[in-house]
């Protein structure tokens, strides 16, 4: 069998279609793409363009200034937002974690009625849960960490606690898709290393995650992927490309406060520039 298998090098190539070869299998198409998606609010583009895939097995992270478009760009897939232009395809359940201050913490409902409220499309309006959605309730509560507060108000929950309510809410609905805008944004560590180490799992059991995020040391830290953001896509890799000093420069939009704020052609100049050009 060793030689034979040493003859086949020099053997032209078997047709794929010949009786008996099974034909090699074609790859999985990924749970979510975006395809030259653009956005407009306000009667301007606040996305332009963009295109990314996030596959099974993935943490993407998707970063870039305020106002980039990140949050927009979710939002449209989500479908809660029109397309300009593009297309989005996702062949997945979707789950959502949005931003803290988008939850009404005030509203007079505990832990675990928070979370179940995820799950209000698959039980239905003035419906009752069922047992699948009290096992999918309890599941996100023991995934998350918050079993031992579930009859607690979410009112007086912590910043941190809040976090993962909203993440227990969205594993509730049994997502195959994870969109998570900023979820890093305003806790304390330790919420951060929890979230962070629950997120590299579901990514390890096959979901597909998509992380918006400011936090340049977590995204390094926990992504497979990062995509660079400013309206369009300005570059996309592995986490490695946050180390990048060029892509940085041109995805935050400091190159272009830079080459606006350097001096003419033989002029003089301290070579620096006020913190406000920087900022602008």
């Amino acid at each position: 069998m060793t030689g034979d298998a040493l003859d086949m090098s020099s053997r032209p190539p078997r047709d794929a279609t010949a009786p008996g070869l099974a034909p090699a299998l074609a790859p999985a198409p990924a749970p979510l793409t975006v395809d030259a998606v653009s956005v407009r609010l306000g009667g301007r583009l606040a996305v332009r363009g963009a295109g990314l895939v996030v596959r099974e097995g993935e943490l993407v992270g998707l970063l870039g200034p305020n106002g980039a478009g990140k949050t927009t760009l979710l939002r449209a897939v989500l479908g809660l937002l029109p397309l300009a232009s593009g297309t989005v395809t996702a062949r997945a359940r979707i789950g959502y974690v949005p931003q803290r201050h988008e939850f009404a913490w005030d509203f007079p409902v505990d832990v675990a009625g928070a979370v179940l409220s995820g799950r209000t499309r698959q039980i239905g309006w003035l419906r009752r849960a069922g047992a699948r959605d009290r096992a999918a309730v309890d599941g996100a509560l023991e995934r998350t960490g918050l079993t031992a507060l579930r009859r607690r108000p979410v009112g007086e929950l912590s910043g941190g606690q809040r976090q993962r309510v909203l993440v227990a809410r969205a594993l509730a609905t049994e997502p195959d898709v994870l969109l998570l805008d900023e979820p890093f944004t305003g806790v304390d560590v330790p919420t951060q290393d929890v979230l962070g180490v629950l997120f590299a799992r579901l990514a390890q059991e096959g979901r597909a995650l998509l992380m918006t995020t400011h936090d340049l040391a977590a995204a390094a830290r926990s992504c497979t992927r990062v995509v660079l953001l400013n309206r369009s896509v300005v570059a996309e890799g592995g986490p490695e490309l946050l180390s990048d000093p060029e892509q940085m420069l041109r995805a935050f939009g400091l190159d272009r406060a830079i080459g606006a704020g350097a001096p003419p052609e033989g002029g003089s100049g301290s070579g620096s520039l006020p913190a406000k050009e920087v900022a602008r």
